[in-house]
């Protein structure tokens, strides 16, 4: 079933989600959802507070980027094979070179910024096999990891740009908030729920 995305200026999108029981037969159906949902506005992840749910639960499908000709081969590869299920994750460490890259988000449509993040993460977390894991990832993966556990944390990739691109961005994002903005999928926006 397809989901609404929440839309900027929802208070769920700025508080830290919950942990949630491993209860496969509530999960599954959930997440199932969010792929669907994640698919149908063509994104390359989602978090569970973007569909309404306080659940520290996230998805990422990075295959869309495997044909991008500013990877190399071998990054396109991994970004080809990079499907993964996050419940309940940690991240134990961010590391690396830090870089900029142009980011967009599926509940602040329209608007995309160069936000900085380190090239290397590690993370501990659930899989959809309920399987507990920890791996380390870089570049592209790490960045998508990155800004989809921020949005668990309460964190928006606008948050991390500087106060004047902040300021100049107010207009936008109070038009996106408001409902006034053109999208290709399902939105609900702040006038139309309390989260």
């Amino acid at each position: 079933m397809i989901l609404p995305i929440v839309a900027y200026g929802a208070h769920i999108l700025k508080k830290k989600a919950k942990d949630v029981t491993l209860n496969p037969s509530e999960l599954t159906p959930f997440i199932e959802n969010l792929w669907e949902t994640m698919y149908a506005a063509s994104g390359v992840g989602l978090a569970a507070p973007q569909v309404g749910h306080s659940k520290r639960i996230f998805i990422i499908d990075a295959s869309p980027f495997a044909d991008d000709e500013n990877f190399d081969a071998s990054e396109q590869l991994a970004l080809k094979e990079f499907k993964e299920v996050f419940i309940n994750p940690t991240i134990i460490e961010e590391t690396g070179e830090e870089w900029p890259f142009n980011e967009g988000c599926l509940s602040i449509p329209n608007i995309r910024e160069d936000v900085i993040r380190p090239d290397q993460v590690s993370i501990r977390y659930t899989n959809s096999d309920w399987e507990e894991k920890e791996e380390t990832f870089t570049g592209l993966a790490a960045r998508i990891i990155q800004h989809e556990y921020d949005h668990i944390e309460g964190i928006l990739f606008t948050d991390r740009l500087s106060s004047l691109k902040k300021r100049l961005l107010k207009g936008k994002l109070s038009q996106i908030a408001k409902g006034k903005v053109d999208v290709d999928y399902v939105m609900r926006f702040p006038n139309e729920l309390k989260l």
